[in-house]
């Protein structure tokens, strides 16, 4: 898997530029787009995620902090509780915003599209707590939830209101309560045009 934290101003730029992608529907990157996309609430709180997250790796405590009081205002306006120490690749799309809920401990792919009321949320397994890992091109419907100690295999789609406790293959279709696996057409028709690497 790829590395997915931010230790310099380059992987900053390559991961706000990842992200940046999927809201301009494969266009190039410009300045003038960047500030169309920054209109989006789940551009926005991504890109000041991405933002807390270098101003701490790289020890700039006053960027940091305002950084981090900016991340703390779009969460309480736009309902999305994402920590900035949650590992999370390059290409992060989230369509809707309002009650969404990742745990700390959870691990996100590349170019994943998260919904509106997903919860990516953490148990107790084996005496410790432990969260999903999401793979590469995963799409999340809204109202999905996915519990504990699971894996979602690459372009894995989740159904709507779906409860995921045990793992998803790779291009797997899960829906229902508990969801089940259904079919092998995987996110291609959800997940859209994506960041390339």
């Amino acid at each position: 898997m790829m590395n997915r934290n931010i230790a310099s101003f380059q992987d900053y730029k390559y991961f706000v530029k990842g992200d940046l992608c999927r809201y301009l529907d494969g266009k190039p990157p410009r300045f003038r787009r960047f500030l169309r996309a920054y209109i989006t609430p789940g551009f926005r709180y991504t890109f000041w995620m991405r933002t807390c997250q270098w101003t701490k790796s790289c020890n700039h405590p006053i960027l940091f902090v305002f950084a981090r009081l900016m991340l703390w205002i779009y969460s309480v306006r736009f309902g999305i509780m994402i920590p900035y120490t949650t590992q999370i690749g390059p290409g992060l799309y989230i369509a809707h915003f309002s009650c969404i809920v990742v745990s700390p401990l959870a691990v996100l792919g590349r170019n994943v599209n998260l919904s509106q009321g997903v919860t990516i949320g953490q148990k107790i397994s084996e005496g410790r707590f432990c969260a999903p890992i999401i793979g590469d091109r995963v799409y999340v419907a809204p109202g999905a939830k996915l519990i504990g100690k699971i894996s979602i295999g690459d372009a894995a789609a989740i159904g709507a209101n779906a409860v995921v406790v045990k793992d998803v293959p790779a291009k797997g279709v899960a829906v229902g309560v508990p969801a089940r696996v259904i079919s092998d057409r995987g996110s291609s028709e959800y997940v859209g045009s994506f960041f390339e690497y």
